[in-house]
């Protein structure tokens, strides 16, 4: 009798923004190879626009969570770092 496999693991929301990210830039750089066909590039373009969606929807949710550690009490009125230059 066959072993059940096991379930796949999850990935982590950081592994799985990652891997958008990167299926993201490679689409954008096969469109601008400029080597697909219009239908192609369409299909390429649908694909960008909701991996593009999702990252940010990822990042959202990152923002959030560093606005609840900043301020728990407020999150609203937590003030977001400032990326050193």
């Amino acid at each position: 009798m066959a072993k059940p496999t096991p379930a796949p693991a999850e990935t982590t929301p950081v592994a799985d923004f990652e891997h958008s990210l990167d299926e993201l830039e490679q689409l954008v750089a096969r469109m601008e190879g400029g080597d697909m066909s219009l239908d192609e590039s369409l299909s390429a373009f649908e694909r960008g626009i909701g991996l593009y969606r999702h990252c940010q929807q990822a990042l959202d949710q990152a923002e959030l969570r560093v606005r609840l550690l900043l301020d728990p009490d407020a999150p609203d009125t937590a003030e977001p770092f400032e990326p050193e230059a």
